[in-house]
């Protein structure tokens, strides 16, 4: 029964986001950008696109062409 325990640590441990990168929850924000059928942009949207999120906690903008 204690093995629980130290399984459950571990399992917090491997998904706890590594400072400045929020790797779990940029990965979520990646998926739901192209569910909802955008792209991620690095920098900013092209011209016949608009912003409809962000893929990432470091600014990276989700584009889908306009309607």
């Amino acid at each position: 029964m204690r093995i629980h325990y130290l399984l459950f640590a571990v399992l917090l441990l491997f998904l706890m986001p590594v400072p400045g990168e929020g790797g779990l929850i940029s990965a979520v924000q990646r998926y739901f950008c192209r569910v909802r059928g955008g792209r991620c942009a690095a920098l900013s949207c092209l011209p016949r696109e608009t912003q409809i999120g962000r893929c990432s906690l470091k600014g990276r903008k989700c584009c889908r062409t306009k309607k």
